[in-house]
């Protein structure tokens, strides 16, 4: 999906890219960030296909939060218009589900493909990257996931990332009540 905005429109926005695999939980944060919090609009959600973009007021600003559908099919086209996406952007985060431990790799060769982008276009864009599903009920006792999985996964993360490029890990949580702990 290829939107262009106004200046006149893009200056009045906080543009917001969320990008990640499917299935990361990118939709329940989009849903927590514009205040939802009715149970049943986070367990009836179907898969984002192509973009969504999501305008709201919060904090008296205006907000256009972008959501990525994250399928195979689509990441191809993204990355490829990409800097036609990122025009305007303030803030990207990428989301990572941690619980989906069999695809860390397909997700940070995703991750790192964006973050070649960013560089290529020498974006100053607040980078963040969610390492979401980071719950209290977290089964840690399964014997190929515990804390030294998470930490070996930060590990990766930050050999992508290039030098002297600014950026946040937050550990952020499906509850409805959104929190983002720093790293």
């Amino acid at each position: 999906m290829n939107i262009a905005m106004t200046e006149d429109t893009a200056s009045n926005l906080k543009k917001v890219l969320l990008m990640g695999l499917d299935n990361s939980g990118k939709t329940s944060i989009v849903l927590c960030l514009m205040g939802v919090k009715n149970l049943s609009s986070f367990s009836s959600l179907n898969p984002t296909r192509g973009v969504k973009i999501n305008k709201f007021q919060a904090l008296g600003s205006e907000f256009s939060i972008w959501d990525f559908g994250g399928q195979e099919q689509f990441r191809d086209g993204y990355l490829n218009d990409f800097q036609t996406h990122i025009k305007g952007t303030k803030k990207f985060i990428y989301v990572l589900d941690i619980q989906d431990w069999k695809r860390y790799d397909i997700s940070l060769e995703f991750l790192g493909r964006i973050l070649d982008r960013l560089r290529k276009h020498k974006t100053t864009i607040e980078f963040s990257i969610f390492l979401h599903k980071y719950d209290i009920d977290l089964d840690l006792k399964d014997s190929k996931f515990d804390e030294s999985v998470i930490s070996d996964l930060i590990r990766n993360i930050k050999k992508l990332i290039p030098y002297g490029f600014a950026y946040h890990i937050y550990k952020t949580s499906i509850y409805t009540v959104f929190q983002k702990l720093a790293i």
